[in-house]
């Protein structure tokens, strides 16, 4: 039986009574408090509009970690010739809009509706949401956006406009992250476009494990 969210008080119960589903808890709101509650331990917002707020915490988890990220030889003369350029945070909104709008390969519509929209321009107005932008030319090519929270990046979606321009940024994004001392990219659920870029599964234990790590180096750096 899943928890069901007060939409005034704000708390999840602890993600090690989540259902085999991934399914911890329904209701309650967006707000950026919840949201950054939420992310700390692992815990994110999945669901289809004019529904109540699903919450999900996987057991076992599917991440990247910076230093082990792959990159598959169709991609490495993008690099070598610098195809495309990669921008950060410039333009968050246009990011998840065409997260939302571009269609994807066996998905009938989106789960990004206008009230994950605005929730994460919040959180990324707050620094918690950031985006990669992959550039031709003057023109988008590709993009990404997720969360962070203290060294840990929890993606949320990506989108191409030409080929491998979302590979691209992610590579990117990951040597980035790798340099700047990242723990983990949580890639929350497993498919072959992340496999194919070093995705891999941990144990919920390891992985709240690694959360618990990076809540105690956030507060040991303030």
């Amino acid at each position: 039986m899943s928890f069901y969210l007060s939409d005034t008080y704000i708390y999840f119960p602890h993600p090690s009574v989540v259902r085999h589903s991934g399914l911890l808890a329904a209701g309650g709101s967006l707000s950026t408090e919840r949201l950054i509650l939420a992310y700390t331990f692992g815990i994110f917002p999945w669901y289809n509009a004019h529904e109540p707020v699903l919450w999900w915490c996987p057991d076992p988890r599917f991440v990247i970690f910076p230093s082990r990220v792959k990159i598959p030889k169709s991609i490495r003369s993008y690099f070598n010739q610098g195809k495309y350029r990669v921008t950060y945070n410039t333009h968050f909104e246009s990011v998840i809009r065409f997260c939302q709008l571009v269609p994807r390969r066996d998905q009938d519509g989106t789960w990004i509706n206008e009230d994950i929209v605005s929730a994460y321009i919040r959180l990324h107005e707050m620094g918690h949401a950031w985006s990669v932008e992959v550039w031709k030319g003057d023109e988008l090519a590709g993009g990404l956006y997720g969360v962070v929270i203290g060294k840990v990046f929890f993606g949320e979606s990506m989108f191409s406009l030409l080929p491998n321009a979302s590979k691209f940024g992610f590579i990117s994004l990951a040597q980035k992250l790798e340099s700047d001392g990242f723990l983990l990219i949580d890639c929350q659920q497993p498919n072959p476009y992340l496999q194919s870029l070093g995705g891999e599964f941990i144990s919920g234990k390891e992985f709240q494990g690694i959360l618990r790590r990076n809540i105690l180096e956030n507060v040991l750096q303030r």
